[in-house]
């Protein structure tokens, strides 16, 4: 319910282009420039489902692009710190976060596979561009009993993956949830430019 709730309250249109804004509440991806897009809202709505967060949780995102699913995280839980790697997106991002008055955000510029240590540990971290393996320093950070949600397999097909860690802190587990097509995750751990 507090997804749906997110959807309803969160207008997409402002994370859209104005050229395609016409279509922002289609359930489709769409370009946002510098080869990146913002994901399907049935994508968008299974990756928060899966990770049941409460209101209470330190979140990280990995790939701001338009901002959209960072304010549907910043709806669900405590404080949203979103990482994106192109300038230009995270720019306008902030402006449209600000715009949908999502307040709890704070925003990086920079390789979001290196994560944000700065703020870690976080209950859960959502990855929204699909990489080659699981990036260490995300795993690092990801708190005891926290859960992260990320693409996994080369480039243009991947497998949405769960990844949880045991409450105590140690044992990794990695659950396949099924298909998925994101673009790159580009880093030091992850696909080159």
């Amino acid at each position: 319910l507090a997804v749906l709730r997110a959807f309803t309250e969160t207008p997409r249109h402002l994370f859209v282009p104005h050229a395609l804004r016409h279509r922002a509440y289609e359930d489709a991806a769409l370009p946002i420039g510098n080869g990146q897009t913002i994901s399907q809202p049935f994508t968008q709505a299974r990756y928060l489902e899966t990770l049941g967060l409460t209101g209470k949780e330190r979140v990280l995102e990995i790939g701001t692009g338009s901002g959209y699913q960072t304010a549907l995280l910043a709806a669900l839980a405590d404080q949203v710190f979103t990482i994106e790697r192109v300038r230009a997106l995270a720019e306008a991002a902030q402006a449209a976060l600000k715009a949908a008055a999502a307040g709890n955000v704070s925003l990086l510029v920079g390789d979001g596979t290196l994560g944000w240590s700065a703020y870690a540990p976080y209950h859960a971290i959502l990855v929204a561009a699909g990489g080659p393996e699981v990036p260490q320093p995300l795993v690092q950070q990801l708190a005891p009993g926290g859960r992260m949600i990320i693409p996994l397999g080369a480039k243009g097909a991947q497998t949405l993956t769960l990844v949880q860690r045991a409450e105590s802190g140690g044992c990794v587990r990695a659950t396949p949830l099924g298909e998925a097509r994101f673009v790159p995750l580009v880093g030091k751990h992850g696909f080159d430019a």
